[in-house]
């Protein structure tokens, strides 16, 4: 058997892939996912799936409610709709000599660093003793203002907390064309580089059984890439798709993210996704933006901050702010709000934010890039 391209990937199943025109799950199309993902664990390979559908699984369940919020009927359809997939995932996985685990998470889950890790372990363990596990939102308790953008964002998240080489996201097209996928002059982009922008080419348009579109896809495959992690888009229709990705089968058409040469750490990709969990934020003048969007990695010195916003604690994650307005960078408070005001300006004191705890937004527009 040939070697594949990756020991370690993530694979997030879209709702387009798993469901019919009709709205019920496609277990014909289940099988044939569940099959290949049996054939890489077979080649030594460590995948977890990111699966969307269950909504849509619930909703072809209880057909003809009405009346509901739609705060109330993601948490209905959700509810019922997560035990029949992770059901139809056992029984498949089972019937080729594998077990499958559920994970439902949320998007508080990844806002502290203790959190984070637990749930890092859990997925761990399963791993190393051959369970497969199968992550979703849990969107029985999920608010609204707290949700993941959509199971792209969650993959996304994912991959970088299990150090994946890789993520596929799986969807109803070959990856990201050059326009609309629909007209005959659109052309599919086997491969974007770091020094390529594709995101005008991208329309925001978005399916109706799930919450996201490729502009999100777009957004997480570029900022994982950036942190070291290959992320390739491809049709989850396509027989043997996941297999022929891993260089186990003949080629199929997709849209490669190519990986940055110089990966970053694990604790600075928890930052990297832990934007919408900040409790604050400083800002910095000129001299310290300078410094800190130079390629030599700095921490931040008090002396470079001209104001501390918003009340945090030691650790939390804060945004640092240029003197235009720009977020430049995420990172681990090493005071807390009251200390960082006393400090601001001064000199010699231990760093505000650390480098080993500090993240640049590489895709940053500030007029202090060097």
């Amino acid at each position: 058997m040939p070697t594949p391209r990756f020991k370690n990937i993530a694979v997030k199943i879209g709702s387009n892939v798993l469901t019919r025109r009709d709205g019920t799950l496609d277990v014909t199309r289940m099988s044939a996912l569940v099959d290949q993902i049996a054939e890489l664990h077979s080649a030594g390979m460590r995948v977890v799936i990111v699966s969307s559908g269950a909504v849509a699984a619930g909703r072809s369940e209880l057909r003809g409610i009405q009346g509901l919020d739609s705060v109330s009927s993601r948490q209905l359809y959700s509810a019922v709709g997560q035990a029949k997939l992770i059901n139809r995932y056992y029984d498949l996985f089972s019937g080729r000599g594998l077990a499958c685990g559920q994970v439902l998470t949320t998007k508080e889950n990844f806002a502290t660093r203790r959190h984070y890790l637990n749930q890092k372990h859990c997925m761990e363990v399963m791993l190393d003793n051959d369970v497969i596990p199968v992550v979703n939102e849990n969107d029985t308790v999920s608010m609204t203002e707290l949700m993941f953008t959509d199971n792209d964002e969650l993959s996304g998240l994912l991959a970088t907390m299990m150090g994946c080489e890789a993520l596929v996201i799986l969807s109803n097209v070959d990856g990201v064309y050059t326009g609309d996928p629909t007209c005959h002059d659109s052309r599919l982009i086997p491969v974007i580089g770091s020094g390529f922008d594709a995101s005008g080419m991208i329309s925001e348009n978005r399916s109706s059984l799930g919450r996201g579109g490729m502009a999100t896809k777009y957004r997480t495959a570029t900022k994982l890439a950036s942190e070291g992690v290959a992320v390739i888009i491809a049709n989850g229709k396509r027989e043997g798709v996941l297999t022929s990705l891993m260089g186990l089968g003949p080629e199929v058409p997709h849209t490669l993210f190519s990986p940055s040469a110089t990966p970053v750490t694990g604790v600075k990709k928890w930052i990297a996704h832990s934007e919408d969990f900040a409790k604050g934020a400083v800002r910095v003048n000129r001299g310290a933006a300078e410094a800190l969007l130079s390629p030599v990695g700095t921490s931040l010195l008090m002396v470079g901050v001209d104001a501390v916003e918003g009340d945090f604690e030691k650790d939390d994650i804060v945004q640092v702010i240029d003197p235009e307005g720009n977020v430049i960078a995420w990172g681990r408070a090493g005071l807390d709000s009251v200390h960082a005001r006393a400090a601001i300006g001064g000199r010699g004191s231990r760093p505000l934010i650390h480098c080993d705890y500090l993240y640049i937004d590489s895709s940053v527009r500030s007029p202090f890039l060097p």
